[in-house]
Order: C-alpha cells, then structure tokens, then sequence
C-alpha cells in the first residue's frame, strides 16, 4: 500500500487534494482524516462524505487523543494503516503533519520529513509529480501483507506452513540503560535490493520452500515499532522455521543497511560504534 500525507492550513485545500488524488488513482482507496478536535465536530461527515463521494471505499477520522471516527476505539495513526494495508492499494492521509509519513505540503505550513512536493493550494497541486514521486518510495508493509501475499503463491495447495520473523526497535537491552527513542535505518539502494531480491531467490530455491518475502524499513522507526520482516512458505515446519532463521541472519549480514540510533543521551551509528 502506497500511503500519502496532505498537510496545509485549513483554507489550502487539503480535501480538495484528497479527492482529485481518490478520482486519479487506479486501485482500491482509503483515506485517513486528521481531527485536532472532538469528531462530533464532523458527525455529519462533512469532509469524510467528500472523500467517499470521490471514490474511497473506507474512510477513517483520528483526533489527538486516539479516538476512531465511527468506532470510539483508541487508535493511533499507525495502528489505523497496519488495518488498512492488507486491504488497500492507496491510502491518503489528511492532516498529520509530524508523521513521518511521505507528504505533500500546502502552503507555508510547517511538516516533518519526507516532504515530496510544495504547492501553493490543493487545486493548483500537480497529481503526476505527486503520484510520480509517491511511486518511487518503498510501500507502507506489514507482516500481514506479507503473509497475504505469500498465501496467493500457486503452490499454496501444498503448504502446510507459514514462519514468520518480526523484528522490533528495542527500548533498551538491560534496566539501567538509557532509553532508545528511535532508530533511523539508510540503506545503499541498488546494491540493498539487488542483493534483498538474491536473497529471496536463493531461499524459494531451497527443497520445500514455496515462497519468501522479505522487507526491511528505511527512515525513522520509533521504540516498539517493527522494523524487519521475514515470512516463509513451505511444505513443512522445519523447512519454514530454517528458511526463516536463515533469511534473517542473511539479511543482516548481506544487505548494507546503515543504523542510527538516538537515545535520550546520545546518537550513533551502529557501524562506527562496532569498528
């Protein structure tokens, strides 16, 4: 899923951005509306109702303290598009402009990186610069997309399992050490998906493995969240859980992914600190 921030001021015409995109876009369509107030202010869904007439078959409203329009659940930003990956090939996020999500940015408004275009109004913005450069980032992914995708392999019929490897940013290793804020991964582009695809093949070669995904995230990823995943079809058990250990031993050693990490004292990166 290929997931887009709209910031601006309310008068620069974030919605009408949403829409045009929500009319150009092939594919299924979800869109995430910003609430800095309560959503009452919006029951009628005078904004959301927008973004479905345009075209969006889900459409989810958030405020600051985590309420979900149309459910009342506590839920954050990345909770909502973890639920929304498996099932949707866009999701345009309106508001959020601290995310560290990619974004287009309307007017003089202030937003953290990754920030794709400026422009000056939502109804002067330029959709093929914006979707030209939205299609060049990595997709939003999730461990259930991966296994989603995997369970479409022709040789699902023959699968008796399904190994998984999630790997997470870790608070700290011991109780006395300092908090880990975040981590920010880079990774040498050609060379780190010419040897993640290497890697792939290499596994689905082995006896008894039908399919592999691999992913890994670049950017800024905060304690908690996940970083890496490693998902393996196989015939058996034990195929899936070599298949899957292998795989991330492999991805760490082969793929030259670079590792910052920023705690409450300091920042570094991994590799300096190790040489």
């Amino acid at each position: 899923m290929q997931v887009l921030g709209i910031v601006g001021d309310s008068d620069s015409g974030k919605t009408t951005l949403v829409e045009r995109l929500v009319e150009r876009c092939d594919g299924s369509v979800a869109t995430v509306k910003h609430c800095t107030d309560s959503p009452d202010i919006d029951t009628e869904g005078k904004d959301t109702a927008r973004h479905r007439a345009a075209g969006a078959a889900q459409t989810v409203a958030l405020t600051d303290d985590g309420e979900w329009f149309a459910t009342g659940e506590s839920r954050s930003l990345t909770d909502t598009l973890d639920a929304l990956a498996p099932d949707y090939d866009y999701t345009f996020v309106e508001g959020c402009s601290d995310a560290s999500l990619p974004k287009v940015v309307l007017g003089e408004r202030e937003a953290a990186d990754p920030v794709l275009s400026r422009f000056d109004s939502g109804q002067g913005a330029d959709l093929d610069e914006i979707l030209d450069a939205l299609d060049e980032r990595d997709p939003y992914i999730t461990l259930e997309t991966l296994v989603e995708s995997v369970k479409r392999s022709p040789d699902e019929d023959r699968s008796g399992a399904i190994a998984t490897f999630t790997g997470r940013v870790r608070a700290r290793d011991g109780p006395e050490d300092p908090p880990t804020e975040f981590l920010e991964f880079e990774r040498y582009d050609g060379v780190a998906r010419e040897r993640m695809a290497t890697l792939r093949r290499e596994l689905e070669a082995r006896d008894g493995v039908h399919a592999v995904r691999l992913h890994h995230k670049t950017g800024v990823v905060e304690a908690g969240e996940d970083i890496v995943f490693v998902v393996i079809l196989a015939g058996h058990r034990g195929e899936a859980f070599a298949a899957v250990q292998d795989g991330i031993n492999r991805l760490k050693a082969e793929v030259p992914l670079f590792k910052k990490e920023v705690t409450v004292d300091e920042e570094f990166w991994a590799h300096e600190r190790e040489c």
